[in-house]
């Protein structure tokens, strides 16, 4: 096949596959721009549009809710300025067809749904815990994964292979297989309730501690034998030679610690009750139970709350693709 065609194909089916990725978040923030009623009609519209009927009455148009169709005569709701049933009008009144209006405004956006996002769930306190909560894990992920990395790729002892593949097979055990007795040790530590639940299981991170390995393996043997035969310490080595050849890798840790951390879901659920403990997809979850239908309401939460972590996702994309460029992921 002529590379021409070939490259064609490849970057037709890239494209396709990324619409597919593309496609929920511009459903997401587009829903976050309608009103609910407008979400309510169901229409899979992309683009937030404003539908309602105006009655005229003497060259005065009224916002209104059309009941029923009676032949010239229609029973309609007289709205207010807060789309409340105005109290100046009776409840039911019946006007001639003529009067009244369809009115389609094409793009509506409606950025309000964001502030009373922020009003209805206190998102503030449950930012502040999610970056509390990310931050210091990753920083107990970086020491003990940095730890263990270079002790199983630079250092030799017996049976440092077996252990690394036993550690390594944990990563196929799932989540809802040790969730219960976690919880029942967590209980005995009496740590249930409280920031050590969410931080301390957490800091240590077996795919990360492969990340590093991997990295660690793949640097010339004649750098740490020059650093020996200069009198420098093993932990030398790692602070002034390892970590300095290590930012790409270290960047790339950061963004898919910071990413689990931050869409923690079930783990903060069963392990915080209290209110003032929850993270932000806790929240997410508790803002639709108490917000019930208000679809647009929860899109336009979950919009912001993506927002940091994406920001920081596309300023780390270059070191990430860096990382594997340089280390790879081959023993």
């Amino acid at each position: 096949m002529h590379p021409i065609i070939s490259k064609s194909i490849i970057y037709f089916l890239l494209a396709v596959c990324g619409l597919f990725m593309v496609v929920p978040f511009i459903w997401m923030i587009s829903t976050s721009l309608m009103t609910q009623s407008e979400f309510n009609k169901n229409d899979a519209i992309f683009i937030p549009k404003e539908e309602y009927y105006v009655w005229n009455k003497d060259g005065v148009e009224h916002k209104i809710i059309l009941v029923t169709e009676r032949g010239s005569e229609s029973v309609i709701h007289v709205l207010d300025e807060n789309n409340q049933i105005a109290a100046e009008y009776p409840e039911y009144m019946s006007v001639p067809s003529s009067e009244i209006e369809f009115v389609k405004k094409k793009p509506s956006i409606h950025l309000d749904n964001y502030t009373r996002a922020f009003r209805q769930v206190p998102f503030a306190t449950y930012f502040a815990n999610t970056i509390f909560v990310s931050i210091v894990t990753l920083i107990g992920v970086f020491l003990t994964s940095i730890l263990a990395a270079y002790a199983f790729a630079r250092m030799e002892f017996k049976g440092s292979d077996f252990i690394f593949y036993l550690f390594l097979s944990m990563m196929i055990v799932p989540q809802p297989v040790y969730l219960i007795s976690s919880y029942m040790l967590l209980d005995k530590f009496n740590w249930l309730d409280t920031y050590y639940a969410l931080i301390v299981p957490w800091c240590v991170n077996i795919f990360t501690i492969f990340l590093f390995r991997q990295h660690f393996k793949s640097l010339p043997q004649e750098l740490f034998d020059a650093a020996s035969i200069d009198g420098c310490s093993t932990f030398g080595m790692l602070w002034r030679i390892v970590l300095p050849l290590s930012k790409p890798i270290i960047a790339t840790a950061s963004i898919f610690s910071l990413i689990s951390s931050w869409n923690s879901f079930m783990w903060p659920l069963v392990m915080v009750d209290r209110p003032e403990l929850r993270v932000l997809q806790v929240g997410l979850s508790y803002f639709n139970q108490e917000a019930s239908t208000q679809t647009t309401l929860l899109m336009a939460a979950s919009t912001f709350s993506i927002l940091p972590i994406l920001i920081l996702f596309f300023i780390a994309q270059k070191q990430i693709i860096a990382s594997y460029s340089r280390s790879g992921l081959k023993d």
